[in-house]
């Protein structure tokens, strides 16, 4: 964890706007490489947009899937911890969604875009996940905060029920949602299988696949498979090390997630699909390190 003075000297010491004149080039071997911006979930919110640009930028990675809280008020997307039914929790997720349905929220999404788009940097999708209580404005507005974004695709970790609530709204904004999926096997309405997938898609044209290798291996199947089975679903990848199994998320190369064929297969059969780090482990650095080091990993593999 970042203490307040250590995280004031990164946000000091980002990169200043002006002097980003061209775009970052993370693409390897044909292959685009990038970030999923939940791996700096330890950033203090504040200042979180300019350090996570920050990171990016000297790590040298030029694409991501944006994270929605930092984007959001601070504290707001899950409201305190406690019951469901505690009064403050629910004060917190009432004051989200009103942001959510303000001006506010497209002039917040805006000023980030053009943050990272000064930075040379391109968000490629905004990960906003729609969970059970979302009113239907509250399912609409994320398209138009994906839109003011710049983001061509909203990812979502979700369920089958809400995600039917989710289809019209895709018609009507002709804008991509790519489900992610994680390993619980045991609840049919969670995303994954490769079943639950082609539900979805059944729902709308515009609905594709977010796939996380990490979890799709520890749940028992073969990310290299499905890639190739798959390939012009998929929106763009999260790449992880788990143990298989449902094993635990694991530094790099420690694991059983065939991370190196899923990257050389994109890079053999040159598709279109970015892969995103995401770091989950539990690391000796700090996590722009981390990524880092997760960055070098790819790097070798489509060497």
């Amino acid at each position: 964890m970042y203490s307040r003075r250590d995280f004031g000297k990164i946000v000091l010491a980002a990169v200043p706007l002006s002097a980003a004149l061209a775009k970052i080039n993370s693409k390897v071997g044909g292959v685009q490489l990038g970030v999923q911006t939940y791996s700096f979930r330890d950033f203090p919110h504040d200042g979180a947009i300019d350090a996570v640009i920050k990171a990016m930028t000297d790590i040298g990675l030029g694409e991501c899937e944006l994270y929605s809280s930092p984007v959001e008020p601070a504290g707001a997307a899950d409201g305190p911890r406690g019951k469901q039914n505690d009064p403050a929790r629910q004060q917190a997720r009432d004051d989200l969604r009103k942001w959510r349905l303000s001006p506010a929220a497209i002039d917040q999404c805006k000023t980030v875009h053009k943050k990272f788009d000064d930075a040379g940097i391109t968000i490629h999708s905004f990960n906003y996940s729609f969970k059970d209580d979302f009113t239907n404005e509250e399912i609409e507005r994320s398209f138009d905060m994906a839109k003011a974004l710049g983001a061509k695709v909203i990812t979502a970790s979700t369920t089958l029920p809400v995600a039917q609530r989710v289809a019209p709204f895709a018609e009507k904004h002709k804008l991509v949602v790519a489900m992610h999926g994680h390993s619980n096997l045991a609840d049919p309405n969670e995303f994954a299988k490769p079943e639950s997938f082609a539900k979805a898609m059944a729902m709308s044209k515009y609905f594709k696949i977010n796939l996380d290798i990490g979890h799709f291996f520890a749940a028992g199947y073969d990310p290299v498979e499905f890639i190739q089975s798959h390939h012009e679903h998929i929106t763009n990848l999260h790449i992880k090390d788990r143990k298989k199994n449902q094993g635990d998320n694991v530094p790099w190369g420690q694991g059983d997630t065939p991370i190196k064929a899923v990257l050389v297969l994109l890079k053999e059969k040159k598709y279109p699909i970015p892969a995103f780090i995401e770091y989950e482990y539990k690391g000796t650095g700090t996590s722009p390190q981390e990524v880092k080091k997760c960055f070098e990993y790819c790097k070798a593999a489509l060497a």
